[in-house]
């Protein structure tokens, strides 16, 4: 465990001048008379990142989204984090390219990877899903006890140790990667095509196999012994497993959902730049896959994002 460190309070880091802000109708405020209908760029090595589109979608309706799948380099977590951050590069110029006013990094093996270069290199605020699953971990833990479960990549990069300890040091992390349930929420997504499936599937999103409860205890086991109350899901697909990760762990344990405190964060820097949507205005969602079946991004992504994607756009890796 690392060394304690002092934290600014709240007060160090507020602007000497806050805006008055008018309220609306979805829940949040913003700055009076400043809008920008300007889309939100989101990128993953493929589905995952669906998970924070949706979070979005549902925290900020007004606002439109341009999201890009890199399907044909996917996975990401076995990769260094060299040329991980090289694909950050060239996927977020891209997306500025497109006249995206934020880069959401959906992908937590991008995020460990590529968020310091990318925040350096673009002029638009740059969003990682580590940082925001990492603050709700430490308010929400009572026992300073934290899971975290990942890809394999994202684990032996420490991002979220680092950024938990950064927070509160005597925090102590229990890291377990975890690659196959990338694979398992991928195929229960695949398996859930049919009317019973359907049915079965409706409490997690994906359909569940008995084999997989068995993957999910031998990955979990050590981190129930390690008494941890709460538990960071540091993995864009996780979220799909909720319900599976959840019966394992037990009702005791917090689940954080990096897809999700990744939307608040996103909301927040709009709001305070003033670079919110118009309240009303009509959302444009764009997708876009380097993979080749892109009837098969259409097809898989409603389901992570459910609802109909439409027309999804091929985009050659060679272009970027």
């Amino acid at each position: 465990m690392s060394d304690r460190i002092s934290q600014p309070s709240p007060a160090d880091s507020r602007p000497s001048y806050v805006p008055a802000f008018t309220a609306f109708g979805d829940g949040y405020c913003r700055p009076g008379g400043e809008f920008d209908n300007a889309p939100i760029g989101i990128f993953d090595s493929g589905y995952g990142g669906l998970t924070v589109a949706r979070e979005i979608v549902k925290a900020l309706p007004d606002e439109s989204i341009v999201y890009f799948g890199d399907t044909a380099r996917c996975p990401y977590g076995p990769r260094s984090l060299d040329e991980v951050d090289g694909f950050v590069q060239q996927i977020g110029a891209w997306l500025i390219e497109r006249g995206v006013k934020i880069v959401v990094i959906a992908c937590n093996t991008a995020t460990a990877a590529g968020l310091t270069h990318a925040q350096q290199a673009f002029q638009v605020p740059v969003v990682g899903v580590v940082e925001p699953g990492a603050r709700a971990a430490v308010h929400a833990t009572t026992n300073r006890h934290v899971g975290v479960i990942a890809t394999k990549g994202t684990i032996e990069s420490g991002a979220y140790a680092g950024a938990i300890r950064n927070l509160d040091a005597g925090i102590t992390v229990f890291s377990v990667p975890t690659p196959r349930f990338v694979e398992i929420a991928e195929q229960g997504i695949r398996m859930t095509e049919g009317p019973i499936e359907d049915f079965t599937s409706l409490a997690s999103n994906v359909y569940i196999r008995p084999a997989f409860q068995e993957i999910a205890k031998e990955y979990l086991e050590p981190l129930r012994r390690c008494e941890i109350d709460t538990l960071v899901l540091g993995c864009t697909h996780f979220p799909l497993l909720k319900a599976l990760i959840g019966g394992v762990v037990g009702r005791d344990v917090l689940l954080i959902s990096s897809a999700k405190e990744a939307a608040k964060d996103v909301a927040e820097i709009l709001t305070r730049r003033g670079k919110r949507a118009e309240f009303g205005h009509e959302a444009a969602y764009e997708f876009f896959t380097t993979g080749d079946d892109v009837g098969e991004f259409e097809r898989f992504g409603a389901r992570v994002l459910r609802m109909p994607l439409g027309s999804v756009s091929h985009v050659d890796v060679g272009s970027l």
